[in-house]
């Protein structure tokens, strides 16, 4: 499943909404690069990317608490891929990518980073692969939307937008870094 829709059904996919707009997904990044710096401090602060989606999310996070801390936060990039309990389900052919984590977890403050949270699945994985790294002081979860329809105890410690999406239908997180024109987080579903 990628963000609510089967795989190899993307095409398949109409946008419905705009959930945020460009200007909307730059508001919410700034209030969350705020709340994580402001919450815990960046003292032992450590931003990790959940590949694909969230490492653009956490360098962009990085950048604005440089902007408005004057301080350069470590950024790490964690692959889930091998971790998923679907990896050999709806995944045919797993693309396993980098984990890189340049300096040791042990002591850190650890803010995963994700574009949506849906069933937890991917946030559970996360956490699996994160603690083969080490053991942080504490791991908190930060997203840019919360589409609901949880199958796990799992929530943001940071949310951007919290929505509730229908199984049925998709949240899209479309960034210029990933080849969109503009940022815009969209609600699809499978047209017909």
């Amino acid at each position: 499943m990628v963000d609510g829709a089967p795989l190899g059904r993307e095409d398949q996919l109409v946008e419905r909404a705009v959930l945020l707009d460009d200007a909307g997904v730059s508001t919410a990044l700034a209030r969350l690069a705020r709340e994580v710096a402001e919450r815990g401090g960046t003292q032992d602060l450590y931003l990790v990317g959940v590949r694909t989606g969230g490492v653009v999310l956490a360098e962009r996070l990085r950048a604005r608490i440089r902007e408005d801390r004057d301080v350069e936060v470590p950024l790490g990039v964690l692959d889930i891929t091998l971790y998923r309990d679907d990896v050999f389900e709806g995944l045919p052919r797993p693309e396993v990518g980098p984990t890189q984590l340049h300096i040791p977890l042990k002591g850190r403050r650890v803010v995963l980073v994700d574009d949506v949270l849906y069933t937890g699945r991917t946030v559970r994985a996360a956490l699996d692969a994160l603690m083969e790294f080490g053991r942080p002081r504490r791991i908190e979860l930060c997203v840019l939307v919360d589409r609901g329809c949880r199958e796990l105890p799992i929530q943001g410690d940071y949310v951007g937008l919290r929505v509730e999406v229908p199984r049925q239908q998709s949240v899209k997180v479309l960034l210029r870094e990933q080849g969109a024109p503009v940022d815009r987080v969209v609600l699809r579903e499978r047209g017909g």
